[in-house]
């Protein structure tokens, strides 16, 4: 497959990977990960002020560049290759793409989004793999709403300043119908009356939290779409896709770390590389990134098409990275022995996130069942 960048995609491109090869350094974002916050405040500062990435997908009307999904593509590579746990998917990408397509205080918080003021995330997921049968629930009252249910893993929650909760308002049983979504303010470490935040680390080192509601009441502007369950199903294949792109900048990294490994660890007097079989067992990595590489290309140039050719090229993507990602991020561990999986070695944590990765936005099995689903007859 051909697939060439503009030059202002490129120049988007080798500028972040510039600063984050002199800024971003690994061992201070695992360090910051484990303590106080869990994130680096001054780098996404930097993101929206230096580089412009937050706002780079973000519509002119808001102030960003009007970027696409391409360029979504460039910088969750890039993010990739650095390993950076800051949530640029979470907050721009799915939660970004969702406002957008609301309404009410919806255009000011993606202003805010663009500029680095606020960080949204996405509360919709519950017990299963899938966000269609959501059980959390929205009551009309004369004044506003009052919610009950639950949210799993509701990933930067803890460093969110706004959520975005979609619920199912009450007297629908039908999974497509009446799912809503509600934007409130939010501070994790103060939440709203009725609300229960269980935060914690991921094995990946980002931050995620379990949400219960409990006639947690919101005011009436909160609902800023009342039939969102088509803006969800863009978002979450919107937001694999971009998952797919960062596995891609982190698998490119393992690789390139694997060979230069390979090359200088001598064993029975001469460098492991220089071992066929070992030579053969990289080529099988190669071959599985260069698919992997293919198989987004073909998500993100269909993102913008009807949804079901949007969510077969997707579910292909997710199922073709998830089951590279587990070949590279094993196969990288069992060729660099023991120390592959040592806090100390870069590789283990580029391992940890690869193995994540396969879950985001569905798993790997769940995106080979829609596949086969929506290829079916």
């Amino acid at each position: 497959m051909h697939f060439n960048l503009s030059a202002e995609q490129e120049m988007l491109r080798d500028g972040l990977s510039r600063f984050l090869a002199a800024r971003y350094d690994l061992e201070g974002s695992r360090a910051a990960a484990k303590t106080g916050a869990g994130w680096q405040p001054d780098i996404w500062r930097l993101f929206a002020d230096e580089l412009g990435i937050l706002g780079a997908i973000l519509p002119e009307s808001v102030g960003g560049s009007g970027g696409g999904p391409v360029e979504a593509m460039v910088i969750a590579e890039e993010l990739g290759g650095a390993l950076v746990i800051e949530p640029f998917i979470d907050s721009v990408v799915v939660a970004g793409g969702l406002l957008q397509r609301s309404g009410g205080e919806a255009a000011t918080v993606l202003e805010q989004v663009g500029d680095g003021s606020a960080i949204v995330a996405v509360a919709v997921g519950e017990e299963s793999d899938s966000w269609e049968s959501l059980s959390t629930n929205a009551t009309r009252e004369s004044d506003g709403w009052f919610l009950n249910g639950s949210k799993s893993v509701v990933m930067s929650a803890p460093i969110a300043t706004h959520l975005l909760i979609a619920a199912r308002i009450s007297g629908s049983s039908v999974e497509h119908q009446s799912i809503s979504l509600f934007l409130i303010q939010f501070d994790a470490s103060n939440p709203p009356p009725g609300m229960t935040v269980h935060s914690y680390r991921t094995i990946d080192d980002r931050r995620a939290a379990d949400l219960v509601f409990d006639e947690v009441r919101l005011p009436a502007n909160a609902l800023v779409d009342h039939d969102a369950w088509e803006s969800l199903a863009r978002a979450r294949d919107e937001g694999a896709a971009a998952v797919c792109a960062e596995a891609v900048g982190a698998m490119r990294k393992v690789l390139a770390d694997t060979v230069a490994y390979c090359k200088q660890r001598q064993q029975f007097g001469a460098p492991i590389g220089s071992f066929q079989v070992l030579q053969h067992r990289m080529v099988d990595m190669y071959m599985e990134l260069e698919q992997a590489v293919s198989a987004v290309y073909l998500a993100v140039l269909n993102l913008d098409a009807e949804p079901h050719m949007r969510a077969r090229a997707v579910s292909a993507a997710k199922a073709t990275v998830g089951r590279a990602a587990r070949f590279v991020g094993q196969n990288a561990v069992q060729l660099h022995g023991g120390m592959g999986m040592t806090e100390e070695l870069a590789i283990g944590h580029y391992f940890k996130r690869l193995t994540a990765a396969q879950y985001e936005f569905g798993s790997t099995d769940y995106h080979r069942t829609r596949y086969a689903q929506l290829t079916r007859g």
